[in-house]
């Protein structure tokens, strides 16, 4: 059956957060998300009401693709001819609303390692090589094992402690950005220092000023 998929942007760039932080990869940014509309006017009632990120639409590298190979083609074309290692990173908004084994397998034709960014939600299909989850606090976890999982800190009535009873390499914490991004790291910092086995993750893209 024909899919269509809905792609918010498709960019070359430097991983800035988690663990594969500093490494090249292709972001595919699917539009939509199940937690919040992204539209403004619904901020205060969504159960992600701290999101930075814009998933409405699509922009100039985005598009509306009628198979799962045309996105992995479009995703192939940002990539730098003969440079290895290739990545996709597939983001959002929330990514496996429309991330399935079909576009999965099309990735992997075409050489990518496929990494996931989710809020842990919706189930995953088999197959993907890099799960990191970000836990929104007032939602179900599905997905309950993974490589990483990256909690944006602090949120209201969330123990970080909670989280390590599931499966995970790795477990960062993120400091929630806006106006109290200075204190909220700070507290992240000192949560690190004294619980194991968790790591800070910096969103070092706004530091260096790439996307």
């Amino acid at each position: 059956m024909q899919k269509n998929y809905t792609v918010k942007e498709v960019f070359f760039s430097i991983q800035g957060e988690g663990a594969h932080r500093g490494r090249h990869a292709v972001f595919c940014r699917f539009s939509g998300c199940n937690l919040w509309s992204g539209l403004e006017k619904d901020r205060a009632s969504a159960i992600c009401d701290f999101c930075d990120t814009d998933f409405v639409g699509i922009n100039s590298d985005g598009g509306k693709f009628n198979s799962a190979g045309s996105v992995a083609d479009a995703v192939l074309e940002k990539w730098p001819p003969e440079q290895p290692n290739q990545l996709v990173i597939c983001t959002g908004g929330e990514p496996l609303l429309q991330l399935d084994t079909n576009l999965l397998e099309e990735f992997h034709a075409r050489g990518f390692e496929v990494a996931l960014e989710t809020n842990g939600t919706l189930p995953a299909p088999p197959g993907i090589d890099w799960i990191c989850v970000s836990p929104k606090m007032g939602t179900e976890l599905v997905l309950k094992r993974g490589n990483e999982l990256k909690l944006v800190y602090p949120q209201l009535n969330c123990e970080p402690g909670e989280f390590l009873q599931y499966e995970f390499d790795h477990f960062f914490l993120q400091p929630m950005d806006g106006p109290r991004q200075i204190q909220n790291t700070a507290l992240a910092v000192e949560y690190c220092e004294q619980h194991q086995p968790w790591e800070i993750s910096i969103q070092t893209q706004k530091l260096i000023n790439v996307r």
